[in-house]
């Protein structure tokens, strides 16, 4: 039977994900990042099926996000999107630290999963943690420096007054270096990845995902059972099922 338990890890609101009958053992482990403005519970069906085949999955809260929640308007929070993102990169590491000091994680077998958001927050983990043994990106892009352009240019069309002038956005994007993942592919070091994004996808660029892909298939030649790239020809910003079934077979082969 998989139960859920509601806790705090590294001061993080987190559901904990495992089956009753090995909650005390030590188990691979998967952490699973949700998207902008969703909450943790939104990803219970990957968490479910992750703890059923035998994973301790942890489902954290994003940083104003969930039970972490403001009264920070939509507006408001997406002007503090890279800032969630890197705390969030952050926690990443926080997370499993502490559910290793709790001998409840096997530390060699840390997958690592998101939607979106999530999946951004993914790929800058791979940049800065070669602790990941496997990751699966839903949505995500890993060109920060560039994402962060177009999120400035799409904003300013729309309108919005960002309170930063030129000089404090170069400063901003500047903190993403370290976690642009398209700019040190190397960094992958032929780690097991698998991305899934739809064609249609209206929020996170598809070109940024698949050019990346483009990018790094030199670098799996010598294990390409590695790398896979999966793309939806009709999906827009939504995970599909079957998304979730090619997450849940990808951990079971590789972590």
């Amino acid at each position: 039977m998989v139960i859920i338990e509601k806790e705090t890890v590294a001061q993080v609101p987190v559901l904990h994900v495992v089956k009753k009958e090995k909650k005390e053992e030590r188990l691979p482990f998967i952490l699973f990042i949700h998207g902008f403005t969703s909450a943790k519970e939104h990803n219970l069906h990957f968490a479910y099926l992750l703890a059923e085949a035998g994973y301790r999955v942890v489902l954290p809260d994003a940083l104003y996000h969930g039970e972490r929640g403001t009264f920070l308007s939509e507006r408001e929070l997406q002007l503090m999107f890279w800032h969630v993102v890197q705390q969030t990169i952050a926690e990443v590491k926080w997370i499993k630290e502490e559910m290793e000091r709790r001998r409840l994680i096997d530390p060699d077998r840390v997958g690592l999963a998101g939607t979106s958001m999530g999946g951004i927050a993914t790929f800058g983990s791979l940049a800065v943690y070669p602790w990941i043994k496997a990751a699966v990106s839903l949505m995500g892009c890993p060109a920060y420096e560039m994402f962060f352009d177009e999120l400035v240019e799409t904003a300013k069309k729309m309108g919005v007054v960002i309170p930063l002038s030129d000089e404090q956005l170069k400063r901003e994007k500047a903190k993403l270096v370290k976690y642009d993942l398209s700019k040190q592919p190397e960094k992958l070091a032929g780690r097991p990845l698998l991305i899934w994004h739809g064609k249609c996808d209206p929020v996170v660029p598809y070109s940024y995902t698949y050019e990346f892909y483009e990018q790094i298939k030199r670098l799996y030649q010598e294990k390409k059972e590695n790398l896979k790239f999966i793309s939806d020809d009709q999906a827009g910003h939504k995970v599909t099922r079957e998304a979730l079934l090619e997450t849940v077979k990808w951990f079971s082969k590789h972590v």
